[in-house]
């Protein structure tokens, strides 16, 4: 027969199990020490110098700075979680772009890609037509004018455009512009656009001409990859105008395409959970690595090095990974590092489709995109509200962590479906959010030095980018430790 004494010692264990399971809060986590200024200023700083030449996707500075962030990671204590029991995800991404044997001309005057006439599409396109002009593209002006199987022209105005103070980057402005007219008029049966100039075009000519002939981006087998010619829209300089009010005028386009091939690469690592069961699920970190590289610019610097977008979350995930390290969940905590995002988040479509671990056990995604500017006491959550939201239960989590660390004050601005600057379909939680699993998006949203050489590190908020690492970190060490898994919402669509 068993004494008392070890009767009582069993139940004292059984008890210290027990309450061993239970999950520790955030605020009690030892990993929170692990979370420290000094490590993020480092890092940020080491990855956001010329040294690394801005990570232009596709090139030798984003390899660079892939084993470099490797290095940390392996550091950090994460164990290799890419192929091949490496911290390496390879890819190939698929480059189209306008050749420059393109023609294009109006009646008897020819115009030279890039320097006289944009296009902003990357598709092939052989096009005689005859060209009508519409004025500003009002309603009354398009029904009164017969343009199926023509080419039509409009002047681009304020009047025709809507404001656009709204848009934080002026090059998205000419991308508001098109996709106010090009749906209906392809509709009505236009044969191909000419948009003429206004005066914020022509401000940004040299930026659109740069960041168009760049072309368009895709993983193999994706819709990008290769191209079916396309009705072409084309840009034209404010000094075209009289020129196409002109009649009997004919359009003559040949818009030809050439395709390259380069690699990229995801960085993945892993902290191993301690439960023997939920180990075996993950808890997924995500950013990504990459930038735009060295480009022409009025500034006298001409490297992009993106210490916001997004070495700011580059080391976010480093100082988490350290933070799981030194205590850790019950599930598995795993991170990756996405390459190609400025191409078309890329290295997250490629690893939502691919992914190194079981896709089925990802349980959450916590991305983050630009986490180090603006107010100091402010941030924003995007995929809270509807059609966004894909998981309430997640939501629930990143709320509380807020309330119990940061405390920000939260923009929900950004979040909605109607705000111009599509912000949730811009970052690396997308693919994930399509795919099925739960997934939010932390940012401290645009400011002026977006996508110029000015994201510098020396710019960056230390302590903001502290409390908002802090803030990813508490949400997943809820997530690591919740018995239920976040639920995905039933109903869950996007607008697009």
């Amino acid at each position: 027969m068993r004494s008392p004494v070890f009767l009582f010692l069993c139940l004292l264990s059984l008890s210290y199990i027990s309450s061993a399971q239970k999950a520790i809060p955030a605020n009690k986590s030892a990993g929170l020490n692990a979370i420290r200024e000094k490590d993020l200023k480092e890092d940020l700083f080491e990855m956001a110098s010329d040294h690394f030449r801005g990570r232009e996707a596709g090139t030798l500075d984003e390899l660079k700075v892939s084993m470099w962030l490797a290095d940390k990671a392996r550091a950090a204590g994460l164990q290799p979680a890419g192929d091949d029991g490496t911290y390496f995800q390879f890819f190939s991404m698929w480059r189209n772009r306008i050749s420059e044997s393109s023609r294009i001309s109006i009646g008897n005057q020819s115009f030279l890609m890039w320097k006289d006439a944009l296009i902003n599409q990357t598709a092939g396109a052989s096009i005689n037509a005859p060209l009508v002009f519409i004025g500003h593209g009002s309603k009354e002006e398009i029904a009164k004018t017969d343009i199926k199987g023509k080419a039509v022209a409009i002047e681009i105005a304020g009047e025709n455009t809507g404001s656009a103070a709204t848009l934080i980057s002026s090059r998205r402005y000419l991308a508001q512009v098109l996709r106010k007219f090009t749906a209906d008029l392809f509709n009505k049966g236009a044969v191909s656009i000419v948009f003429i100039a206004d005066s914020l075009i022509e401000a940004n000519w040299k930026l659109y001409a740069a960041y168009f002939n760049r072309g368009t981006y895709d993983i193999e087998g994706g819709a990008n990859e290769r191209v079916n010619d396309r009705s072409p829209v084309i840009v034209l300089h404010t000094a075209s105008l009289p020129l196409v009010k002109q009649a009997d005028l004919t359009l003559n386009a040949k818009i030809n395409i050439e395709r390259f091939q380069y690699p990229s690469v995801n960085i993945v690592g892993k902290i191993e959970g301690t439960d023997p069961k939920l180990k075996e699920e993950y808890v997924l970190f995500s950013g990504h690595q990459d930038h735009d590289g060295v480009r022409l610019t009025s500034n006298p610097d001409s490297i992009y090095n993106g210490a916001d977008d997004n070495a700011s979350v580059s080391v976010a995930l480093l100082a988490i990974a350290r933070a799981f390290e030194k205590q850790k969940g019950k599930r598995s905590a795993l991170f990756v590092w996405h390459g190609a995002e400025e191409r078309g988040l890329l290295g997250s479509k490629w690893f939502a489709q691919h992914p190194t671990v079981p896709k089925t056990s990802i349980v959450a995604v916590l991305n983050g995109d630009m986490i180090g500017r603006n107010t100091p006491d402010s941030a924003a959550l995007l995929g809270v509200q509807s059609p966004h939201r894909n998981s309430q239960d997640l939501v629930n989590m990143a709320m509380e962590a807020n309330n119990e660390g940061p405390k920000f004050k939260l923009d929900t601005l950004w979040d909605k479906a109607q705000h111009p600057e599509g912000w949730y379909f811009r970052s690396d939680h997308l693919p994930y959010a399509r795919a099925g699993i739960p997934a939010l998006f932390y940012t401290t949203l645009l400011h002026p030095d977006y996508h110029t050489p000015l994201d510098e590190a020396e710019r960056i908020n230390i302590p903001k980018l502290a409390r908002v690492t802090e803030w990813m970190y508490r949400t997943g060490w809820k997530v690591a430790n919740t018995g239920k898994r976040p639920a995905v919402e039933a109903n869950f669509k996007l607008e697009r």
